[in-house]
């Protein structure tokens, strides 16, 4: 098939490599206003049989309008877009057409994992969870000044895998936050270390912890506790937690290295797959609960989910 891909950034760059190795992709078409790659040719991405879209989060909306105006299956970055109300306005202009979401820890095989057990009932009932996102150096304050804060930017992908591994929504959240880093964080009205409460539809407590300055490394996991026992994903040799008893190997130093084969699983699935593993609706699910805890954080009370659907 042939395939456009929209953005050569730093996961575009990636994705183009994935892209040009699949077997299934007999050309690639890229566009990017002031990057190149070695990786496929220039041309217009929406003449082809599917598009992947990499651009930065404004222009996500549009393009995957102009997919589906097209017919054409869309793969697209997080988030759909900035907004609940555009997200909304996506998910009704796409009705009918395919469009797959880049939350690519469903496709890491320790979160896979554990999301397997808890369904197949080796965990038993579940009783609590705990998730961890934890970078190891900030982005750039250009970056922070128009991201959404660290709930719609960075937990967003905490809150889709909760509701994913759980097959359960979130009802309330209780969010709060410190700045402990840069001032650039709070003059944006960001906050560089979060933390949060989350009650699930069956009353499961899951409690959330994350940070823009973890110097150990780039710490992502969740553990799923139950009746039963207990199953952590991204508690390997590289996680940056040292004990008197043991001493990491390298740290994952990045998202992309540590998600590196998640992300070409993505890659595949959107390819070969009929029906999407992550539709808008699913997208806009997780940023209805960024937005609570968003909201939460800002004025320091429990935010019902309910309060911030459309």
């Amino acid at each position: 098939m042939r395939v456009g891909l929209l953005g050569l950034g730093r996961i575009g760059a990636f994705h183009a490599a994935t892209l040009a190795a699949h077997p299934l992709v007999d050309e690639l078409i890229v566009a990017d206003p002031v990057r190149t790659s070695p990786y496929g040719r220039p041309g217009d991405p929406f003449e082809s049989d599917a598009v992947v879209i990499a651009t930065p989060t404004g222009t996500h909306a549009e393009l995957i309008i102009r997919a589906c105006e097209r017919g054409i299956p869309a793969f697209c970055e997080k988030p759909v877009a900035g907004t609940v109300a555009e997200t909304v306005k996506v998910l009704e202009a796409s009705a009918g057409n395919r469009v797959q979401i880049g939350f690519q820890r469903r496709f890491d095989p320790g979160y896979v994992a554990a999301a397997t057990a808890l369904r197949d009932g080796e965990l038993g009932e579940l009783h609590r969870v705990h998730m961890v996102t934890a970078d190891p150096a900030p982005p750039p304050a250009e970056y922070i000044a128009t991201s959404g804060g660290i709930f719609r930017d960075c937990h967003i992908h905490d809150f889709d895998i909760l509701r994913w591994a759980t097959g359960r929504e979130v009802v309330s959240v209780y969010a709060t936050g410190a700045n402990r880093g840069a001032a650039f964080f709070e003059e944006a009205g960001d906050v560089d270390n979060s933390a949060a409460l989350l009650t699930l539809d069956d009353g499961t407590l899951a409690t959330l912890q994350g940070s823009r300055y973890n110097g150990g490394g780039y710490d992502v996991r969740m553990e799923l506790a139950g009746s039963r026992r207990t199953m952590v994903a991204g508690l390997d040799g590289r996680a940056p937690l040292h004990t008197e008893e043991h001493v990491p190997d390298e740290p994952w130093p990045d998202f992309v290295t540590r998600f590196e084969a998640a992300y070409r699983s993505e890659i595949d699935g959107f390819l070969t797959g009929d029906e999407s593993p992550c539709t808008i609706g699913d997208a806009l699910e997780a940023l209805y609960v960024a937005e609570a805890a968003d909201l939460s954080l800002r004025e320091r009370r429990p935010v019902e989910v309910a309060e911030v659907r459309r």
